[in-house]
């Protein structure tokens, strides 16, 4: 459990700092941390940045590494979230809350649609922090220790938190009028994703929110977290909810909220583009559990 107790005294030692040397700090580990990332990975960011935003070399290894170093200021805000927990508001802004706050009234609870884009981390503390009853819904780490570490920090700072094995609970908790938070852009397996159309590729898209909220008939809210980095304060943006059908054709019902999902996903991208997670292999399911005439036959179906 070393690496516990070295988060904990680095927290401690972090939560000490003036705001603005903390975030200088922040940016300096990113900055140092970036040539420390293998070429593999870098190419991987660097050319599905020119396949998604059609940009030049320049622009595109730019927001690359731009994506890459935001990890520093973002591990500094998790590591001061004791501090930011008593003065969430100077941190961050919610837009759109009163959404939320209208389906906590009807007492079914809902889902909370979100990327890797900004610190997604401080966003669901600022919803807690807000009066949202929040589920996180992680993923454990391999370190032990880091993972407690995590676990506490989450919870500290309002959210309660469960493991994406934790499916029953999930339901369990929207039960009690939670909201679960669902970060839905990575990859997942063939068999847990549906094709749609992102950045005008096929790419499988993880399906959890469209089948939790048509099972449930409860809301999703798409919301998406920027940061300005001029002042170092976030801006959460909460959109209007998304029902799920209910037809006879469960799969085409999830594929069209998914759809509707990973195309709002996509907005928000294309207008931060430096604060998206590109160094995730986005398109490595599509590469080798699709053949090209499935590919072929759901784009041109797609434009139709």
């Amino acid at each position: 459990m070393a690496v516990y107790y070295l988060l904990k005294l680095v927290s401690l030692v972090a939560c000490l700092l003036p705001r603005k040397l903390a975030d200088t700090i922040g940016w300096g580990i990113g900055h140092l941390a970036w040539p420390l990332v293998t070429k593999k990975r870098k190419q991987l960011a660097f050319t599905q940045v020119q396949a998604c935003l059609k940009c030049d070399d320049a622009e595109a290894w730019r927001i690359a590494k731009a994506s890459g170093v935001r990890f520093g200021p973002m591990l500094m805000e998790v590591l001061r979230f004791p501090v930011i927990k008593r003065h969430a508001s100077d941190y961050v802004s919610i837009q759109g809350l009163e959404y939320l706050q209208a389906a906590l009234k009807e007492g079914k609870g809902g889902i909370i649609m979100t990327a890797h884009s900004g610190n997604w981390e401080l966003m669901g503390g600022a919803f807690a922090q807000a009066g949202i009853p929040l589920v996180g819904v992680a993923e454990q780490q391999r370190d032990k220790g880091a993972d407690r570490f995590m676990i506490e920090m989450r919870t500290l700072i309002g959210m309660h938190i469960t493991y994406k094995s934790g499916v029953r609970e999930m339901f369990d908790m929207m039960a009690k009028n939670f909201m679960i938070g669902l970060i839905m852009d990575q990859d997942p397996s063939v068999k847990d994703g549906v094709l749609v159309r992102f950045f005008d590729q096929a790419t499988n898209y993880l399906t959890g929110a469209a089948s939790m909220g048509r099972f449930r008939t409860v809301p999703i809210f798409p919301a998406f977290m920027h940061r300005d980095d001029a002042t170092g304060h976030h801006t959460l943006i909460v959109s209007p909810p998304i029902y799920c059908e209910r037809t006879k054709d469960k799969r085409a019902d999830i594929q069209r909220t998914t759809q509707q999902l990973a195309t709002l996903t996509e907005q928000h991208i294309r207008k931060y583009p430096e604060e998206w997670f590109w160094l995730h292999d986005r398109w490595k399911s599509v590469r080798r559990g699709y053949t090209k005439e499935q590919i072929d036959a759901f784009m041109n179906a797609s434009r139709q």
